[in-house]
């Protein structure tokens, strides 16, 4: 009988199941079209990733998207086996979980007083060995966790994965509702954010309500992810934004006029004057990075019994494994070798240590030793939290990995061994949040690979060709996830004029000097970093030496309003914290005291937190999406929309064109800046008519000025435009999401 038509179910029961592709047969499966194409895929959604999550603070998986595209094109070159679609997802989803653990803590060098040395150097390197180590650590424990634990662990999102490719294996066609949402939500963006056809953001400011602000952010990529994470996460989410923006944000304008013109800590601005973004930007995300410190905290605490149990199962099936009880002749069961992955792991833990040693951060060079406890601590913690995350995603799924919780606690353990060793200075928080990013990026990759040697594990895949298409992924999407952190990073910056006057020879408390020389428009100026401080708001600052002033903030593309890359900030204020004790205490125990009040009324709090964190915009557009989903859950009367549903699958389209029209806007802005443009080809400025014709793509403007974008806070006419075209991808998401597969 053909495989395409033998009796399968992905959850039969331990006894009865049965891989769709017998262990006995081979099929063609790591093949270079799969290889190359999953390389692709990981290149695109690795982008993508980064762009979404710094904006959003949320990822959504890649693999049901990835799989739908892989049987279509791979069709269109001729007849694809199951196994070569399942490589492409295997290899392509590896940058989407690479990019989640990367984006999560990396970026806090920025916050911590680096950012000149945020460069796609050093993220390479740390992404790369982080994102090995994490594939590696899951070989031996996949047995324990996939095989032995089949029908305890679901695995939903590898569960979903495998139904997908057997649908797809037997002549389902899910591939046209993502190439719809990539095509109109790719138009959609490319008119609002190249052309300046509408503004991005429609907002009002009512008189009758000082300093509350009606926004939304009406991308494609936030309507896509409020769809996929439902109604229910995406109003938790929405709920934390009207407590920050519409409740805490007046409160402290009604009450911070009694102050007059005097200044409140954190900010140095009187409270008066304040536009409700700077407020937000001063004492709204210090409550937040306090709510989700303490919702990661609690969901981390709440994992322990699991954490307990995996770690167990986790080290009980590598001391089998090592005895040789568990080894197997069958195709199913070959994994990479156990010394293979103990000779690897080694040469990662030196790489780690030579990186640290000999290639340090500039003003962060450790001792050899202090390095080599980093390396130790890299192991320990790492295969903790790896076998942690692969447990987890079996239970719950991917998506509910506390991976950022898991990151705090690993950051919060080695800042207090460096605080009570004497290790406070500024090189020590680099020190820590490298044990903390790489641990964070191999526990993400854990939870994702799980899933995937789930969805192989249920089609009859190799485990052993799975493992080299994720160490092919990590390699390969590595590349764009630095280069795209570094795009956003330079594409979203702004130096905004100030004046501050500061004392060099007696820089306040806090407040210390990045870099001597730093060039900005042909002029020299000092680069100056605040965190902490009560005289210089934090940020990055350039201070001119012939007037004795800070004459310009230069406000990192990451973190400003754009990009808020809210974990990241969430791993600098831990270690800022617990090193140096620089923080605004009471504004972070607000947002532990809010947590608190959230947990008791019975509401998981880390979605709330992550909400009361981001802005409102933000979290507006995304509600959008999840009431979408759930007026076509009750149109269609189906309550079980799934990540393989017509409405997820036009989301997913609507994500990746966000993503990827996106990343060109900026591409598009930076070539316009004339310090960048001079430095082009000139067959490249010739090909966007730059730096000659810095306008050509501001159709808008030129159109209907009184309705594009435009600088400022935009008219009421503008806003309403907006509404009106984002009414209208609105409305094709609940077509779509209505109308039946083929």
């Amino acid at each position: 009988m053909p495989v395409s038509e033998r009796p399968w179910s992905s959850t039969a029961p331990p006894g009865e199941f049965r891989t769709y592709v017998p262990a006995d047969e081979t099929l063609k499966e790591f093949t270079i079209r799969a290889v190359v194409l999953g390389a692709l895929f990981g290149l695109l959604f690795g982008a993508v990733t980064v762009y979404v999550g710094l904006r959003a603070g949320l990822t959504v998986s890649a693999s049901i998207p990835i799989s739908v595209l892989s049987i279509s094109i791979l069709r269109a070159f001729g007849r694809s086996t199951i196994l070569e679609n399942n490589i492409v997802q295997t290899t392509g989803s590896a940058g989407e979980s690479l990019a989640a653990g990367v984006m999560f803590t990396l970026p806090a060098l920025i916050f911590l007083g680096f950012s000149s040395d945020f460069t796609f150097w050093r993220i390479f390197p740390l992404a790369l060995l982080g994102g090995w180590l994490g594939v590696l650590f899951m070989v031996p424990i996949r047995r324990q966790l996939i095989v032995k634990e089949h029908g305890n662990l679901s695995f939903p999102e590898g569960t979903a994965c495998a139904d997908v490719l057997v649908a797809g294996e037997r002549g389902g066609s899910f591939a046209g509702r993502v190439f719809w949402g990539l095509g109109l939500g790719g138009a959609y963006t490319f008119l609002m954010k190249i052309c300046q056809a509408w503004t991005e953001q429609p907002e009002g400011r009512p008189s009758w309500f000082p300093g509350a602000s009606f926004r939304a952010t009406i991308t494609t990529e936030y309507l896509g992810v409020g769809y996929i994470i439902g109604s229910r996460v995406a109003g938790i989410l929405f709920a934390g934004g009207i407590i920050s923006w519409f409740v805490i944000l007046p409160a402290i304008k009604f009450y911070g006029q009694l102050a007059g013109n005097q200044p409140i800590y954190p900010s140095t601005i009187p409270i008066p004057l304040m536009t409700p973004d700077q407020i937000w930007a001063q004492y709204i995300r210090p409550m937040g990075a306090g709510a989700v410190a303490a919702a990661g905290l609690i969901t981390l605490l709440r994992t322990i019994p699991t954490i307990v149990s995996a770690l167990r199962a986790g080290l009980k099936d590598v001391r089998t494994e090592s005895a040789g009880n568990a080894s197997s002749s069958s195709r199913i069961d070959r994994d990479v070798p156990m010394r293979s992955v103990v000779i690897g792991s080694t040469v990662i833990i030196a790489m780690i240590w030579v990186l640290l040693s000999f290639f340090p951060i500039e003003g962060a060079h450790t001792a050899w030793y202090q390095n080599l406890f980093a390396a130790v601590f890299v192991v320990v913690f790492g295969f903790l939290f790896v076998t942690v995350a692969g447990r987890i995603s079996g239970l719950l799924g991917n998506s509910s990995n506390p991976i950022s919780g898991m990151s705090i606690a690993t950051l919060m353990a080695t800042c207090a061994i460096f605080f009570v060793a004497g290790w406070t200075s500024p090189k020590y928080s680099v020190l820590a949040l490298m044990i903390g990013g790489i641990v964070c990026i191999a526990a993400a990759i854990a939870g994702a690979t799980s899933q995937d040697l789930k969805t192989g594990y249920l089609v009859g895949a190799t485990p052993f060709w799975q493992q080299m298409g994720l160490l092919v992924g990590v390699t390969v999407s590595t590349v764009a996830i630095g280069a795209t952190l570094n795009l956003m990073n330079k594409g979203l910056e702004r130096y905004i004029p100030t004046q501050i006057p500061v004392n060099m020879q007696a820089l306040p408390a806090g407040v210390k000097v990045e870099r001597a020389a730093f060039e900005y428009h042909g002029k020299n100026y000092v680069l100056i970093n605040s965190l902490g401080s009560h005289e210089i708001p934090d940020g990055d600052y350039l201070y001119d030496s012939s007037s004795g002033r800070i004459e310009l903030q230069w406000e990192q593309g990451i973190g400003g309003a754009k990009a808020a890359a809210p974990q990241a900030r969430l791993m600098a204020t831990v270690i800022s914290g617990i090193l140096n004790q620089r923080l605004p205490w009471r504004l972070v125990l607000m947002g532990v005291a809010l947590v608190l009040a959230v947990e008791i009324l019975g509401v998981r709090s880390l979605a709330f937190a992550t909400g009361s964190y981001l802005p409102l915009g933000t979290t507006a557009a995304m509600f959008i999406g999840g009431l979408l989903r759930l007026l076509v859950e009750a149109t269609t009367k189906k309550k079980d929309e799934s990540e393989a549903s017509p409405g997820a699958l036009y989301s997913s389209g609507l994500i990746a064109a966000g993503g990827v029209f996106g990343l060109l806007g900026i591409v598009i802005n930076l070539l316009q800046d004339p310090e960048i443009s001079n430095r082009v080809p000139h067959w490249v400025s010739s090909a966007f008519g730059l730096p000659w014709r810095p306008d050509l793509f501001s159709i808008g403007p030129k159109l209907w000025p009184h309705l594009a974008a435009a600088d400022g806070l935009p008219t009421s006419a503008q806003s309403l435009f907006s509404v009106f075209m984002f009414a209208l991808i609105c409305a094709s998401l609940f077509y779509f999401a209505r109308k039946k597969l083929d």
